[in-house]
């Protein structure tokens, strides 16, 4: 059954408001508001950008006559375990989003001074390897160096993928009447992630919990390359979202400002595993707000709603109705019947735990 949680901790809302009150942009994502005004001032002209950046639109398409290319940039930050496999899949994530298959990545490595070997490099590079295998892709280039001020590795990647261009999906396609779906649950990249960089935090938790949590980066997986292919076969999926940073209101709120529509989801349809529930209450985190690569976001057409979820199904991925796409804007939660708009978190729940906390005092 989905278990539920309460809202944003307190920790949260204060070391946003100090953040904001020290006239510092905090950790994660760009307000949406500066984004916006920044990609209106540098938007492309080059008419052969068939879709390029804006707020929920996570992908270029680029017209190369009777296919279209798909490029995706992304940086892994949070964590530094399986650095490699996070920075494949996370790329190819929203590289599928479109339909597309995702086949060629470049990685650009920045390796921490004085701590960075052979060992290190090698191991991440196997990371990505064996990654970019079990998706079909293949790593074609990229930069590598030792870089000074960071204490640990950052990998910044770019996946690239093709697709007829009548086969295109993007996040503008979502349309009132649309049946919005979600597959596997949230937030499983949050749930590995604090389980493998949190674990004195978690000590008071059952020690085969904070395991399997950490497991959650393989099992049930951050990748929905598999599902998603799938859905897509069906030509029934209208739009495709992959919720990372801020989590699943991120998701939905990105979602529904690319398609200028209204989404209306039931609190009680989101699945959050036993596991992700009991570390986010320990550690304060709104599951809702935590990054969430592993989930798939999907608004499918009435009439194709059966043939979606059983190709997922048939994928042995679990899927979920979750919600509605209507007529205006926003997003909105429905809890026992109850409806209420559901906030866009100012950055992601898991930023402030690598802060120094703000005194209360």
């Amino acid at each position: 059954m989905p278990q539920r949680t309460g809202g944003p901790s307190i920790r949260t809302a204060l070391c946003v408001q100090w953040m904001f009150e020290m006239d510092k942009l905090p950790i994660g994502k760009l307000p949406p508001e500066l984004l916006k005004d920044l990609l209106r001032r540098h938007a492309p002209s080059d008419p052969r950008v068939l879709l390029g950046p804006g707020i929920g639109l996570d992908c270029a398409v680029l017209d190369f006559g009777d296919t279209l290319l798909v490029a995706k940039s992304d940086p892994i930050t949070f964590t530094e375990e399986e650095i490699g496999w996070y920075a494949v899949h996370v790329n190819a994530n929203d590289v599928v989003t479109t339909g597309a298959a995702p086949r060629w990545f470049l990685a650009t490595l920045l390796l921490p001074e004085g701590r960075a070997d052979s060992e290190m490099t090698t191991d991440i590079f196997d990371q990505i390897g064996d990654a970019c295998k079990s998706i079909g892709a293949q790593l074609i280039g990229g930069h590598t160096e030792i870089t000074a001020g960071h204490d640990r590795p950052i990998v910044a990647g770019t996946m690239l993928g093709e697709i007829e261009r009548d086969r295109l999906i993007t996040p503008l396609g979502a349309r009132p009447g649309d049946h919005l779906l979600l597959t596997k649950g949230i937030p499983i990249e949050a749930t590995s992630i604090l389980a493998r960089e949190f674990p004195d935090r978690l000590a008071s938790l059952p020690t085969e919990v904070v395991s399997a949590a950490r497991e959650f980066l393989h099992q049930p997986g951050i990748s929905v390359v598999p599902e998603a292919l799938a859905a897509v076969e069906t030509g029934e999926v209208t739009a495709m979202h992959d919720p990372t940073e801020g989590g699943l209101a991120s998701g939905l709120w990105e979602l529904a400002e690319a398609a200028r529509v209204k989404l209306v989801v039931e609190r009680d349809s989101v699945l959050i595993p036993p596991e992700s529930s009991m570390i986010c209450e320990v550690l304060g985190v709104d599951p809702l707000e935590a990054i969430a690569s592993g989930a798939l976001l999907l608004s499918v057409k009435p009439e194709g709603l059966e043939s979606v979820r059983e190709a997922i199904e048939d994928q042995d991925v679990h899927v979920s109705i979750i919600g509605q796409v209507i007529e205006g804007h926003g997003v909105a939660m429905r809890t026992e019947g109850v409806e209420r708009p559901l906030r866009w978190p100012p950055r992601d729940a898991l930023a402030c735990l690598f802060e120094e906390p703000p005194s209360t005092e």
